[in-house]
C-alpha cells in the first residue's frame, strides 16, 4: 500500500528535478551563446586581415594595421609549457605525500594551506611576481635588460598558480584507487614506493591526466598576474629571460582603447585561444574514454 506521505513526495520530486534540468540547460545555454558570439565577433576578422597573416605574422602593430599574433602564441605556449613541467612535478609529490606517505597530522594543515593557496585572487600572485619573483630574477641572473620582468618570472608564478589544481584533484584519484591493488603489491613483495609508482599512479592516471589539462587550462587563461610580471613587450621571446605578452595579456592591456579593425583583432585573438582550450578538453576527453574502454 502507498502511503500518503510518498503520493505528497512526487510532486516536490518533478519539481527539484525540473529545477536541476533547468540549471543544466542555462550552462549549455550560456556557453553556446558564448561561443556563438566569440566566433561572429572574432572569425571575420582572421580571415579580413588574412589567415596566415594574422596567425603567423610576427609584427603587432595596430597604427600601421598589422596584427601579427605568433609571438603571443609562442609565449603562451612556452609560459604553459614550463608552468606545467614544474606543477605536475611538484603537484603529483605533494598529492602523493597528501594521499599515501604524509601522516595524519601533518596531511590536515597541508591540506589547508592547499586549499587557502587556491583561494588567493590572482592579482596578488601577480604583486607577489613583480615585489619578489621579478627582483631575484634580476639581481641574481646578470641583471637582463628586461629587469627580471620575463618569462621565467612567468613561469614561476604560473606554477604556484596551478599546483592547487593539479595536487586536489590528483590526490582524489590516487585516494580512489582500489584498495585491492595496494595490497596485493604489497602481498607480492612490491615495496611502499613500487607499488605508489608502478600501481597506484598507473590506475589513478586518467584521473592525473585530468588535473593536468585542467592546470593547463588555467595557465593559458590567467591574465593578471601575468601582465605583472611578463614586460609585456610583443616580441619573439629569444631567452627565458626575454619580455613577453601572452595572448591573454593582450586582449587585457588593449581592449580599453581598441576601435574599428584593432578591436576585432582582439576578439579574432580570442577565437584562437578558446581553440586552444577546446583542443585541450577535447583531448581529455578522448584520453579518458580510451583509459575506461582499457579498464
Amino acid at each position: 500500500m502507498v502511503s500518503k506521505k510518498n503520493i505528497n513526495a512526487k510532486p516536490l520530486t518533478l519539481i527539484i528535478e525540473k529545477m536541476f534540468f533547468i540549471c543544466a540547460c542555462i550552462s549549455i545555454l550560456s556557453l553556446l551563446i558564448i561561443t556563438v558570439y566569440l566566433f561572429i565577433s572574432g572569425g571575420p576578422p582572421i580571415f579580413k586581415i588574412g589567415f596566415f597573416n594574422f596567425l603567423f605574422g610576427m609584427e603587432w602593430n595596430p597604427e600601421a594595421s598589422k596584427f601579427g599574433i605568433l609571438p603571443m602564441i609562442t609565449s603562451s605556449l612556452l609560459a604553459t609549457l614550463g608552468s606545467v613541467i614544474i606543477g605536475v612535478v611538484v603537484g603529483l609529490f605533494v598529492a602523493i605525500f597528501l594521499a599515501e606517505i604524509g601522516p595524519k597530522w601533518l596531511v590536515k594543515p597541508f591540506s589547508f594551506a592547499i586549499e587557502l593557496l587556491a583561494g588567493i585572487p590572482s592579482v596578488v600572485f601577480g604583486f607577489f611576481g613583480l615585489i619578489v619573483i621579478v627582483p631575484l630574477i634580476y639581481n641574481n641572473l646578470g641583471q637582463p635588460i628586461s629587469g627580471g620582468l620575463s618569462l621565467l618570472a612567468v613561469i614561476i608564478i604560473l606554477s604556484i598558480m596551478i599546483l592547487p589544481t593539479i595536487i586536489n584533484i590528483s590526490e582524489t584519484s590516487i585516494r580512489a584507487v582500489r584498495k585491492e591493488y595496494k595490497e596485493g603489491s604489497l602481498a607480492l613483495g612490491a615495496s611502499h614506493i613500487q607499488t605508489i609508482f608502478k600501481v597506484l599512479i598507473p590506475a589513478a592516471k586518467s584521473g592525473i591526466f585530468t588535473g593536468i589539462v585542467l592546470g593547463i587550462g588555467r595557465a593559458i587563461g590567467e591574465t593578471m598576474a601575468v601582465i605583472l610580471v611578463a614586460g609585456n613587450s610583443v616580441q619573439m621571446p629569444t631567452g627565458i629571460l626575454s619580455s613577453v605578452r601572452t595572448l591573454t595579456s593582450n586582449i587585457a592591456l588593449e581592449m580599453g582603447y581598441s576601435a574599428d579593425l584593432h578591436r576585432e583583432a582582439l576578439f579574432a585573438t580570442g577565437v584562437v585561444l578558446f581553440t586552444f582550450i577546446m583542443i585541450l578538453n577535447i583531448l581529455l576527453n578522448v584520453f579518458i574514454r580510451n583509459r575506461r574502454a582499457e579498464l
